[in-house]
């Protein structure tokens, strides 16, 4: 005890044991808040609903894996893969309206891509993939020039991804007017991709001893025409109304649902066009929250193409789930994240103007790193280098360890140390 007493110890279990209740208390209120917006953090009911459906070849794979049903070939598989740009494209269609600046659409199109082809390359799909675009608008405020700015931006994405050597092609879509169902426009993708089964990575095969390389979400890649927030496409009904200000509720009517809390509504205080300093850089507030969602897939290609791919344990996109998303792929490890980058300025400032505790923050938003590869320490060094090489900061932020219990992820922040358990 007097060890305790003179390192402090007990008294930092007596405020810790303190704080905690309010700090779930603040945690309860935030969950109160998406459930209130109509929207989840977890998914849990999707995850409910999905529990009993075959999980694939692969159970702790990133994406499913299937049977190659299409050639037969037993050596094949099958990776097809939805998602989209989400409530981003509502904040898209409010700077849109506000500036005229269309160009805004390409950034949507790039968000609905990358939340597909960042998932497939966590399974090892680096290119050779097809892209399906669907396009759900209500006409009545949707008009043709943004469907046009959505398809050419997609067909520009693809363009210069395949110019970084990740072979992607387009094979149509769907353009659906369903104004009575949608306030203003969707956008997501859909993706397909076959390869062999003996190049998927499982993350089944994380284990202890393995490190944990983080790929940076902010900064300006080689491959990036400007500054990247780090925002990705996650988290974004959250950070739109919690940082933006009551102006907009009559500006913009069919940016949100008319059933949410009017007290819930834009209940920040920074305008559209409010300049943000960014390390010297003067940036809308509206362009930080749209910043288009960075892709690794460069990053992985030529990570396959060095070799490095049959050293690797499992790779994991921090997209929903934060910094606890790989929670979902393991068991019996404890994967401590205790060298994490420095918090993005986006995600200080939606946390200020929210109240979202930290430990909240850290499980919706990627919060500096949005792409995990769990390896050795010697291809752990091979990766850095390589995404270094493209512009990407990169470093180990944490580790893998043996667990005794329920596998767990510890957060070890400048803002905290934060425990996530199944």
């Amino acid at each position: 005890v007097s060890d305790c007493f003179a390192q402090g110890g007990v008294r930092t279990r007596r405020r810790e044991a303190m704080k905690r209740p309010l700090e779930d208390a603040s945690i309860r209120e935030v969950a109160s808040r998406y459930e209130r917006r109509g929207v989840s953090a977890g998914k849990e009911d999707v995850h409910n609903a999905i529990k009993d459906i075959s999980a694939g070849l692969y159970p702790k794979a990133f994406c499913k894996v299937v049977p190659d049903d299409l050639t037969g070939s037993p050596e094949h598989c099958i990776v097809m893969h939805a998602d989209g740009a989400g409530t981003k494209a509502s904040l898209a269609y409010m700077y849109w309206k506000r500036t005229g600046d269309v160009s805004v659409w390409k950034g949507v199109a790039q968000d609905a891509i990358v939340m597909n082809t960042d998932d497939l390359l966590c399974v090892g799909v680096v290119d050779k993939i097809m892209l399906s675009s669907t396009i759900g608008r209500n006409k009545r405020v949707i008009p043709g020039e943004v469907v046009t700015a959505l398809i050419n931006g997609t067909e520009e994405v693809l363009k210069e991804m395949r110019s970084l050597g990740v072979h992607i092609v387009s094979t149509g879509g769907e353009t659906a007017d369903v104004g009575d169902l949608v306030r203003t426009v969707i956008v997501d993708s859909t993706v397909t991709a076959r390869l062999l089964r003996s190049e998927v990575i499982d993350n089944s095969h994380i284990r202890a001893g393995d490190v944990v390389v983080g790929f940076a979400s902010a900064g300006r890649a080689s491959y990036e025409s400007e500054y990247n927030s780090g925002i990705g496409s996650n988290g974004l009904t959250a950070a739109r109304h919690d940082t933006l200000g009551k102006g907009l509720v009559e500006e913009f009517p069919d940016s949100f649902d008319p059933g949410m809390p009017r007290e819930l509504v834009y209940s920040g205080g920074l305008g559209l066009e409010d300049l943000v300093d960014i390390g010297g850089e003067r940036i809308s507030a509206a362009k930080l929250l749209l910043s288009p969602t960075r892709t690794y897939a460069p990053v992985v290609k030529r990570m396959r193409d060095a070799g490095l791919f049959s050293h690797i344990h499992g790779m994991v996109h921090c997209s929903g789930g934060g910094q606890s998303k790989v929670l979902h792929f393991i068991d019996g490890v404890h994967v401590l994240k205790d060298r994490l980058f420095p918090i993005p300025p986006v995600f200080q400032i939606i946390q200020e103007h929210s109240g979202t505790p930290w430990e909240e923050m850290y499980k919706v938003f990627n919060m500096g790193h949005r792409f995990e590869v769990y390896t050795d320490v010697a291809t752990a060094q091979k990766a850095i280098a390589i995404a270094r090489s493209l512009g990407v900061d990169a470093q180990v932020v944490g580790e893998v360890r043996e667990s005794t219990g329920a596998a767990r992820v510890t957060v070890r922040s400048e803002k905290g140390e934060f425990v996530y358990s199944k």
